[in-house]
Order: C-alpha cells, then sequence, then structure tokens
C-alpha cells in the first residue's frame, strides 16, 4: 500500500535509518587539530587501531529501521500502526540520549567533537514519523466518520 503519504514517509525513514548507519556520527578531535577517534554507531576507531564497541547505538537504529519498514505492511490495522510509529520516535529520542551517554564517556578534556551530518538523520527520522503518525490518525478518523454514517 505505498501510494499512501505515510507509507512514503515510513519508506524514507528505513531508508535514511539505513544510510545513518552506515556513516560516521562525528569525529573525536585532539588539541593539535589531528583526528584521533571516528565515532561510527558500531564503535568508536581509536587513532591506534582499536575499537570501543558502541553497539547499543546500531541496536537502537537497526531495530527502528525494522519496526518502520514492518509498520508498512500494517495498513490494515491503523491503531497498531499510530502505536509503532509512536514506538519508533520514542527509540529514536532514546538513540540520542544513548549517543549522549556515549559521547560524555568516550570524551578526554583536551577532545573536541565534530559532529557529522549523519547524526542529523534520526531527528529528519523523528519529524518525518510524526507527519505518518498524523497521516495515519488522520485516515483514521476519516474511517470512523464513514462508519458513524452507515
Amino acid at each position: 500500500m505505498i501510494q499512501r503519504i505515510q507509507s512514503v514517509y515510513l519508506l524514507l525513514i528505513t531508508i535514511l535509518l539505513v544510510v545513518a548507519m552506515c556513516l560516521p556520527i562525528g569525529q573525536f578531535i585532539e588539541a593539535d587539530n589531528i583526528t584521533s577517534h571516528i565515532f561510527k554507531p558500531l564503535g568508536v576507531t581509536l587513532a591506534s587501531g582499536e575499537t570501543q564497541a558502541t553497539w547499543g547505538l546500531f541496536g537502537i537504529l537497526l531495530l527502528t529501521t525494522i519496526i518502520n519498514f514492518l509498520t508498512i505492511f500494517l495498513y490494515r490495522n491503523r491503531m497498531l500502526q499510530v502505536r509503532m510509529t509512536i514506538f519508533s520516535m520514542l527509540m529514536l529520542v532514546g538513540y540520542y540520549i544513548t549517543l549522549g551517554v556515549f559521547w560524555y564517556v568516550l570524551k578526554d578534556e583536551s577532545q573536541t567533537f565534530q559532529l557529522g551530518w549523519a547524526m542529523c538523520l534520526p531527528l529528519v527520522c523523528i519529524i518525518l514519523d510524526y507527519l505518518a503518525f498524523r497521516a495515519i490518525y488522520r485516515d483514521e478518523v476519516m474511517v470512523r466518520a464513514a462508519d458513524r454514517l452507515r
């Protein structure tokens, strides 16, 4: 049922979250302006070549991607679709909270953090989730109004 606008929103969210899983979130830069850590959702690559796991970020993005993709096919149960969309928004807010915790734990005093543009993709997905929620709920109200007339 891809012709509905909420299905387009949910498909776009799925694509953006896959892109967000693959791109770096940012990088930690030392005081001498040499990049020391590259911060990705799967882990932080240190200058020495070691990797510190941040798999929680990847897990949240993967789970949210799967939820949004499966929500497209729940068009017959609109209230479940609404709940899944709200859950997806909450998961993405949790992603930013988890990102803040990882950033706080991994940052040294001598480092600065330079944001990557992939960090804003989950925020765009939250906005698209809200738009999908509104469209799904509008469909539900329209169906209930039509049932009342019968």
